[in-house]
């Protein structure tokens, strides 16, 4: 019996032609519907609670003025930036990792998200800075550790085990220095940077969804015209370089986009644990697809953080939790059964 071929070829105008992964592009539909879903609960959500109905009149333009304020200035710029946020970490989250060839290769691991936390905590507590310095902080924190990830794992060209063991190294510092600068901080900035390095989107508005946006409009657009020579750079160098693949160009290229998104969306969020190195897995178990699956990686991260954020509010009252929290234990959670998994399956 044959068995029905998962691709199908499309002919282009121009005489090209490409394969479509069938079960792929129905699986980013359904996390397309889902997040949007969740978007539209989530904006209900809150002490003024609003049906979903209401609130797809109010996005329309056809709400009340009450209804305008709360969905449009005081909620949507929340959702947008959890949406952001999540589909930034998560298609960063699919870059290290298929660059690294590595599941462990995730901002989380590497020291990016511990970069960030240190340029944010100097300026909570060396300089007692405003919301927007310590965005900027933890955007400059974050680059500065990209910089230095790629200078220490270069050698003749940036290969991912170098690049996961010198992020191993650079995490530990960063720890470290993140520890030191919360002892020598006072109560009250003290209180403020655990808040910040828990991870939340509360309070988030549009001067933090517009500049991720406007990112994510130029690097996204960016990682998908590398995505071929991504796919194929998979089956090694020499393979990648005989297809005519610019390897290095190509990987530098992508380990630089993903630094932005991961940095940006640290400085739009705080560092938000669990969804660059949880998603991109998810993802490739949904398509059961090879290759970096970058498209499904950043709608599962999108999401996933939405849904996070919208339990977060729902399931302990009034007392809400940071959305950080949240993804903690979701991916804690999730590496324990796929732990459970991979040992009963014989490959740990």
């Amino acid at each position: 019996m044959k068995t029905p071929s998962r691709s199908r070829a499309v002919r282009a105008p121009g005489g090209l032609s490409l394969r479509l992964d069938v079960r792929a592009l129905l699986v980013v539909l359904l996390l397309l519907a889902a997040a949007g879903a969740v978007a539209i609960a989530l904006i209900g959500t809150g002490d003024a609670r609003i049906p979903a109905a209401d609130v797809i009149r109010t996005l329309a333009g056809q709400g009340t003025a009450y209804q305008d304020f709360i969905v449009n200035e005081l909620r949507l710029p929340r959702v947008l930036a959890g949406l952001l946020v999540g589909a930034s970490l998560g298609l960063g989250g699919a870059l290290f990792q298929s660059v690294t060839r590595n599941p462990l290769g995730s901002p989380d691991v590497l020291g990016l998200s511990q970069g960030s936390t240190a340029g944010a905590l100097v300026v909570i507590v060396l300089m007692s800075g405003s919301a927007t310095q310590v965005t900027v902080g933890a955007l400059t924190g974050g680059l500065a550790t990209g910089l230095a990830l790629y200078l220490l794992a270069r050698k003749q060209g940036v290969h991912g085990y170098r690049l996961v063991l010198v992020g191993i190294g650079v995490n530990a510092i960063g720890t470290a220095v993140n520890g030191c600068l919360l002892t020598r901080a006072d109560l009250v900035d003290a209180a403020r940077a655990t808040v910040w390095t828990t991870g939340s989107l509360g309070g988030r508005g549009w001067d933090e969804v517009r500049p991720l946006a406007v990112l994510c409009a130029v690097l996204v657009p960016l990682v998908l015209a590398h995505a071929r020579g991504l796919r194929m750079s998979e089956m090694g160098d020499d393979v990648a370089g005989a297809l005519g693949v610019r390897v290095q160009r190509v990987r530098l290229v992508l380990v630089v986009s993903a630094v932005l998104l991961t940095a940006a969306a640290t400085a739009a969020a705080g560092p938000v644990g669990f969804v660059a190195l949880t998603a991109p897995q998810l993802a490739r178990r949904l398509t059961r697809s090879p290759g970096p699956n970058l498209v499904p990686s950043l709608c599962t991260g999108a999401t996933l953080l939405v849904a996070a954020d919208w339990y977060a509010q729902r399931a302990f009252g009034a007392d809400q939790l940071p959305v950080g929290v949240v993804t903690g234990v979701m991916g804690g959670g999730y590496l324990l059964w796929l732990l459970v998994t991979e040992r009963r399956a014989g490959r740990i």
